[in-house]
């Protein structure tokens, strides 16, 4: 009967994704269909709407809609043009000097804001004309700018995170933010070498730039942005608020700051709030939906089959981390990250922690692996974003991509065999799971 109940899920969910419909309502029908055949009609409709309506029920969810609102604020605040200008008066002598602008100010900002396709678009959307116009191919800068927005999921405060420690039963949510630190700055680092390389091939030199009180000026510029950082951070980690509590100290400090800018009004707010409004939905709804597929594949034995199958082909960790990859790259292609997190974390932490790794790393693991998959049709959302705000294709997009995703897997090999990288921070400041 296993058998019966997997081929319903799997070709239920595959053919809704190949007719269009939307990830989320494929998810929850999905689920639906696998718990009809399991449970009969009452059960089954009773089943999903209270796993949907549990998958909600948490306090730390709460901060997902304060971080997108303060993203939302972000975007619009004037805080991406500052960063660029402060990575600008840094970064741009370099060979290839914008292009390593791009990944810092995306990996600030993205940092800043806790969204890929935020920083995406707000990054995407400044770099991308400067570059064209300084003779970088345009293909090329949005491959770069897709990159490294992924960063801001990793470097904290992060939405993804926060759904990882929920699907994980609780890991800290502090200790990940700490734990995203080094590994999110590692692929920032590893696509500025590709960027390089890239520059000193192609001839693309470094912009002039004025030094010594230009930096200090953009520094001191764009400095109230970087202090969210401190605030939200420190103020978790000091342990003067949760990381719920922090997301909404994150929305009142980025509209005091934009308002102080003069880059919004109060007239703006409203159609802020509907824009974060609608995002929030959508994240949410993937989060009800991914949690009903979670728990039916629970019930199906789906973990515990996977598990079995791994250890039958290997006892050897390095092996069984790196098909946990392989298999994670794939589900990537495939679906978003919140529902990849929410689906698969039950189904290979058990496996992780029964060879001694720590959830922390491991979640560091996931979400790096998954950020590859943002980068990548068909449901890239990031590759959309980027890709839109450079005015290209993904057709023309996806060669200037190669190298680029070549760095991030590098990056994925070394935070996976190396946990040190993601489990020091979280030693320093004795913040465990």
């Amino acid at each position: 009967m296993e058998l019966v109940e997997i081929l319903v899920l799997v070709c239920t969910f595959a053919g809704l994704l190949l007719l269009g419909v939307p990830i989320a309502y494929s998810i929850g029908l999905a689920s639906l269909a696998t718990m009809l055949v399991s449970m009969g009609p009452l059960p089954a409709l009773a089943t999903e709407a209270q796993r949907i309506a549990t998958g909600l029920d948490s306090f730390a969810l709460l901060a997902i809609p304060f971080f997108i609102l303060a993203g939302h604020i972000m975007n619009r605040g004037g805080m991406a043009r500052r960063l660029i200008q402060f990575a600008r008066s840094l970064l741009g002598l370099l060979p290839g000097g914008l292009a390593h602008v791009n990944v810092l100010a995306s990996m600030l900002f993205g940092a800043i804001s806790g969204s890929a396709v935020a920083a995406a678009s707000a990054v995407g959307g400044i770099m991308a004309p400067q570059m064209e116009k300084d003779g970088y191919d345009r293909n090329y800068a949005a491959a770069v700018n897709i990159t490294a927005a992924t960063t801001g999921l990793l470097i904290p405060p992060s939405n993804i995170l926060i759904v990882y420690s929920l699907a994980s039963g609780g890991v800290s949510i502090a200790a990940l933010f700490l734990a995203g630190y080094l590994p999110g700055i590692l692929v920032g680092l590893t696509l500025m070498v590709v960027a390089g390389v890239i520059a000193v091939r192609r001839n693309y030199r470094g912009v002039r730039v004025p030094l010594g009180l230009n930096i200090l000026w953009r520094f001191l510029d764009a400095l109230p942005s970087l202090t969210l950082l401190i605030v939200v951070m420190g103020g978790i980690v000091a342990g003067f608020f949760t990381a719920t509590e922090a997301a909404a100290v994150a929305v009142l400090y980025a509209l005091i700051l934009a308002l102080v800018y003069r880059e919004i009004t109060w007239r703006d707010l409203p159609g802020i709030l509907v824009e974060a409004s609608t995002t929030t939905a959508v994240v949410l709804l993937l989060v009800g939906t991914s949690v009903g597929m979670a728990w039916i594949m629970a019930y199906v034995n789906i973990p515990q089959n996977l598990t079995e199958f791994l250890v039958s082909v290997t006892e050897s960790r390095i092996v069984i981390l790196l098909l946990i990859n392989v298999i994670l790259l794939c589900v990537g292609v495939f679906m978003d990250i919140t529902p990849a997190v929410l689906i698969f974390t039950p189904i290979f932490l058990p496996i992780a922690t029964a060879m001694g790794m720590d959830p922390i790393h491991f979640g560091i693991i996931m979400v790096l692996n998954l950020c590859i998959g943002l980068c990548t049709p068909p449901v890239g959302s990031v590759l959309f974003v980027g890709v839109g705000v450079a005015e290209t294709t993904i057709a023309k997009v996806t060669r200037p991509l190669l190298p680029l995703f070549l760095a991030m897997v590098i990056s994925l090999m070394v935070v996976t065999y190396v946990p040190q990288l993601s489990l020091w921070l979280p030693m320093v400041f004795s913040v465990g799971p």
